[in-house]
């Protein structure tokens, strides 16, 4: 069995998988990342907040879609 971490949301806002809309997104399931790179970003009026991998692994899974309003302490990610 693997050890499964989520990435939770630290505020309401809007969840963005890329950083501009031209741009491949960040991470893609199935991507290797090293703790605390930046797998998404949360708008809150107009100000972007980094998302960051909370431990090494790989993304496993999205639990929000790209551009989806979110709550605060919502799972976003799931790394393994």
């Amino acid at each position: 069995m693997s050890d499964k971490t989520t990435v939770n949301s630290p505020m309401p806002g809007v969840f963005y998988r890329r950083p501009d809309p031209e741009d491949p997104p960040f991470v893609e399931a199935g991507d290797t990342v090293e703790e605390g790179e930046t797998i998404g970003l949360v708008e809150v009026m107009k100000n972007f907040h980094d998302i960051e991998a909370d431990s090494a692994g790989t993304i496993s899974e999205f639990l929000v879609d790209d551009e989806a309003e979110i709550e605060a302490d919502q799972e976003l990610v799931t790394i393994e």
